[in-house]
């Protein structure tokens, strides 16, 4: 990861909404949070400003959610940060930045669900809702594609997977193993390209009253497999709940495409935990609330059936 933190202030983002956007300017700004990629300001009660910060990648995460995300955010079934405006780079700022709609909540990782069955439910409308295909044109993943084939991060994932065995993060490597070495086997979507969040971690999706209520970081919106987004049940939900989940989602996922998002589960399970308590990937110190919720999918996933 290419490290390019800017020094961001709350005096900064006033100067650059005064040079480019002078009416939002006399509202009140304060820091929201801290992102892998980009800094949130909140800006009076309704919007934020997100300022890309610490990955060179940031910036063209940035200028896709303003470019789609508009489009997509009516038709679903739970708030998200809308781009509503779009800030140039300059001599203050090199960087491109947005303005968002604010979505109020706490980050999963940070408040876990505790109404199993309502959140099983309003997750499995979201993403019933978001995977519709995508227009010619849609965003691929980047890197080799989070909606692409599994098989494309095999590489990754031996690495990643002997680097947490050899810290001790891991109690039953081979279970793990086997889990991903299932889901490669299984055969490919054949489906169209559908949209993607490509990133439903559990910092990125909002609770409130032990149930979800909203999604942000459209980073990674892409088209492609939708096994990429269902492995979020895993991560996202207590014990026993993704059955509800994808019995609640629509269609009914295949076998073939269960086995994948087991996969993708496993997968960002592990990186969370690498990220989470050993601060790889550019972050020293790790975020210590990635960690839990990544072991204890992990568990679900090397302790139940495929489901």
């Amino acid at each position: 990861m290419t490290t390019t933190e800017i020094d961001i202030t709350a005096e900064l983002v006033r100067d650059l909404l005064q040079d480019q956007h002078p009416d939002l300017a006399d509202r009140p700004v304060k820091l929201g949070a801290r992102g892998w990629d980009n800094q949130l300001w909140r800006l009076g009660d309704d919007l934020a400003v997100r300022l890309p910060w610490a990955t060179q990648t940031a910036d063209a995460l940035l200028l896709k959610e303003h470019a789609w995300l508009p489009a997509l955010a009516p038709h679903l079934p739970l708030p998200v940060p809308v781009p509503q405006r779009l800030g140039e780079p300059s001599e203050r700022f090199p960087r491109p930045w947005i303005v968002t709609t604010w979505v109020p909540g706490s980050p999963a990782d940070r408040a876990p669900v505790t109404r199993a069955e309502e959140a099983a439910d309003t997750l499995a409308a979201f993403l019933t809702a978001l995977h519709r295909p995508a227009p010619d044109g849609a965003p691929a993943g980047r890197g080799r594609g989070r909606g692409g084939p599994l098989a494309d991060h095999a590489e990754g994932f031996a690495e990643g997977l002997a680097s947490a065995t050899e810290m001790g993060l891991i109690p039953d490597p081979d279970a793990v193993r086997a889990v991903w070495e299932d889901a490669v086997a299984a055969p490919e979507w054949t489906g169209p390209a559908l949209w993607l969040h490509g990133d439903l971690h559990p910092a990125n999706v909002l609770t409130t009253d032990g149930t979800f209520c909203g999604v942000i970081d459209f980073g990674e919106l892409c088209a492609g497999d939708p096994a990429c987004d269902l492995a979020a049940p895993w991560t996202l939900l207590p014990d026993g709940a993704a059955d509800r989940f994808y019995a609640a989602y629509q269609p009914t996922p295949d076998a073939a495409t269960l086995r994948r998002a087991r996969g993708w589960a496993v997968r960002r399970a592990l990186g969370g935990i690498l990220i989470g308590e050993a601060g790889v990937h550019g972050r020293p110190g790790g975020k210590p609330t990635w960690g839990p919720p990544a072991h204890a999918a992990l568990r679900r996933l090397t302790t139940t059936g495929r489901r």
